[in-house]
């Protein structure tokens, strides 16, 4: 097992290069719109979005199925735009880019290895969706084609994990940006329990097994790509320990598969477990836990590394340990990460109130936390959650960014 340890924050400069993009990651079962409890919670300045919501139920290759032949249209036109997207990145024929991209990739064996149930669901994604396999498999790459890429420019999540102190509640929330393409499609998918897995409630888009997600035990998983990290083109797929982690429940055992597994792309993990929270900045050869040492116990995280050095050779100017007293002002994810420090580190109390305002924010407008849809700039966000993992637990979600949409309330059957 790899072990884990709280470093104090170090701070860290950021530079920029042109990248491409991809699309992100889900998962699901039974296909029905109906019995998905739901409240809407009031918002201003709300563009008109619709969260599409589905529940799936059965295992492996049944959810995959059920979910391709649900969203067929949407998988389509998904992929078309993920062709489209690709060919005007690179100026280069899409299959080729495909080809070359999995010629690179070995990823089937961790995938077969640590979670062969998914490999099964993406399987069915395709063959319900009568899409091809290899187009399938790169939407839930996403992480891993970036790494292909050498992309860093464009990563924008912004994350905040708030454990109970006191009998407080607990909660982890996120703001997912993607490309703007992706606009209209996003989803939540509701994975019925089985008897060795509990209910899940999985943020994506058709076609994807998962961004983000919590299930009904109060374990939820939110993620941003540290692109910097040392990566490693035969571990485990992001979508794939997600989704994994979503059907766990005991803590130990969570932490034991983040800090074990073989991980195939720099990402930052913040995992809620009940009251307990956790943030590991995960490479390919190490796992280190974040702690930045508040009195409220909050974590919160952009996209650079604050405690992991297993950072690439061509990155080493981002390795924190040797640059702990440089810091880029100008940096978008060193600006983000001030501005949620700024709004969460010192309050006594933190609300579902609060999160929202801060994921709402826009304190420097060219670095926003929140990015509103705006065809010239690579990315917005796609969606906003806030998990409450105490008590009975509950999703509050958007449809695109939440300064423009409405937080909806999700809870589980």
């Amino acid at each position: 097992m790899k072990k884990y340890e709280p470093l104090t924050l170090l701070q860290l400069r950021k530079k920029l290069i042109p990248f491409l993009s991809l699309i992100v990651l889900l998962g699901c079962s039974s296909p029905s719109k109906k019995n998905i409890p739901s409240e809407t919670l009031s918002a201003k300045d709300v563009q008109k979005r619709e969260l599409k919501q589905a529940s799936f139920s059965g295992s492996g290759y049944e959810l995959g199925m059920q979910h391709g032949q649900f969203f067929k249209k949407e998988i389509a036109e998904i992929v078309l735009k993920w062709k489209e997207s690709t060919e005007a990145e690179l100026a280069r024929n899409s299959d080729e880019v495909l080809k070359e991209f999995l010629d690179y990739a070995d990823f089937e064996g961790s995938i077969k290895k640590w979670t062969p149930e998914l490999y099964e669901e993406v399987r069915g994604i395709a063959e319900g969706s009568e899409q091809r396999f290899d187009q399938i498999m790169v939407l839930n790459l996403l992480d891993e084609f970036w790494v292909y890429l050498n992309s860093i420019e464009n990563h924008h999540c912004s994350n905040i994990g708030v454990p109970s102190v006191n009998g407080s509640n607990s909660y982890i929330a996120q703001n997912m940006d993607i490309e703007p393409y992706t606009d209209g499609y996003q989803t939540l998918f509701r994975i019925e329990a089985t008897s060795d897995r509990p209910e899940q409630l999985v943020l994506s888009h058709p076609g994807l097994i998962a961004l983000n997600g919590m299930n009904s035990t109060g374990v939820g998983m939110i993620l941003n790509t540290i692109m910097q990290l040392n990566a490693s083109n035969s571990g485990l797929p992001v979508a794939f320990v997600t989704r994994k982690v979503l059907s766990m429940t005991e803590r130990d055992d969570i932490i034991e598969f983040i800090t074990s597994v073989n991980h195939a792309s720099g990402q930052n993990y913040i995992l809620g477990v009940r009251g307990e929270v956790f943030n590991f900045e995960a490479s390919a050869n190490k796992v280190v836990r974040f702690d930045p040492g508040n009195k409220n116990q909050t974590v919160y995280h952009t996209n650079h590394p604050i405690v992991n050095d297993d950072v690439k050779p061509w990155f080493a100017e981002f390795n924190p340990k040797e640059i702990a007293d440089t810091i880029a002002v100008t940096s978008n994810s060193y600006i983000r990460l001030a501005a949620l420090t700024t709004r969460i580190a010192n309050e006594d109390i933190v609300t579902d109130d609060l999160i929202k305002k801060a994921l709402r924010s826009k304190d420097d407008p060219n670095n926003p936390v929140c990015r509103p849809l705006d065809p010239k700039r690579y990315s917005f966000t796609f969606s906003s959650v806030v998990m409450t993992l105490t008590g009975e637990p509950y999703l509050q979600i958007t449809a695109g960014p939440p300064s423009e949409s409405e937080y909806l309330k999700v809870g589980f059957n």
